[in-house]
């Protein structure tokens, strides 16, 4: 598969950004597989072509995984945004982006000059860290205050659900009461601001706590379970196989679902 590296995430970025990936392609001619796996949190892609095309893409929550024939990608980075930080970013409730990828600019009047072409041939990288540093604070400066409210108790409703990973759950009734926010309201304003409801936001993370530790756990399913804050392995293997489509085994073994085209 192709190589995924983490990157730093500069100043100006952190509390948008919660972690920059560089994805190494291989050549034209080595098309391996691209596994897109559940993610709750609404990513940016920044990607160019060996044909030097660039594109700047909004990939909203994604419930299921995907899996697609490899592209010819010699850059591509990916920007994880936080919880919160999408919604004020782009101006649109994330229940539009579910399970979509969307061209910025259908969302964000100016993005193309974002992708304009670089001075100097293999600066793509630099450039596009450079004017995201500057494009993406300048969004949110134009928010009231009432907009960066929602989008903190989405932020810390977003935190408090991954923080119970091998620990008791806490209804989102009381985090609710915890934030001093209706449940109702807190649920709506989850839905709004990421995409998903609460219990599915669960699901997601459960799911990716499995695709983070199942390789050194491959031996003990049932600790894995537990773990990642399942009833039991049965309950794992279930909720596994519905969002990734495979079972653990078969997906850690490498037998993966047909590749579809991109």
């Amino acid at each position: 598969m192709p190589l995924e590296l983490p990157m730093a995430v500069p100043g100006p970025l952190r509390w948008l950004v919660s972690e920059i990936t560089s994805i190494r392609a291989c050549a034209p001619y080595e098309r391996t597989p691209l596994v897109h796996v559940p993610d709750a949190d609404t990513s940016l892609i920044f990607r160019t072509t060996w044909a030097r095309r660039s594109a700047l893409l909004v990939a909203g929550p994604r419930t299921r995984a995907s899996y697609h024939a490899g592209k010819d990608l010699p850059v591509c980075l990916r920007f994880r945004l936080r919880p919160g930080a999408a919604r004020l970013l782009l101006g649109v409730p994330m229940t539009e982006l579910v399970d979509r990828v969307v061209d910025l600019e259908e969302l964000w009047d100016g993005a193309a000059g974002l992708t304009a072409e670089p001075a100097r041939p293999g600066d793509d990288v630099r450039r596009v860290l450079q004017r995201l540093q500057a494009a993406l604070p300048a969004r949110i400066t134009g928010r009231s205050s009432a907009d960066l409210a929602r989008g903190e108790l989405v932020r810390a409703t977003a935190q408090a659900l991954r923080d119970q990973a091998g620990q008791q759950r806490e209804p989102i009734a009381v985090i609710a009461r915890r934030l001093a926010v209706s449940e109702r309201h807190l649920r709506d304003l989850v839905r709004d601001g990421i995409g998903v409801p609460p219990k599915r936001f669960e699901r997601i993370e459960r799911v990716r706590r499995v695709l983070a530790g199942g390789r050194a756990h491959t031996a003990c399913w049932a600790q894995l379970a537990a773990t990642a804050g399942f009833y039991d392995q049965s309950h794992m293997a279930a909720e596994f196989r519905t969002l990734m489509g495979v079972p653990p085994a078969a997906f850690f073994a490498g037998r993966l679902p047909s590749l579809q085209h991109c």
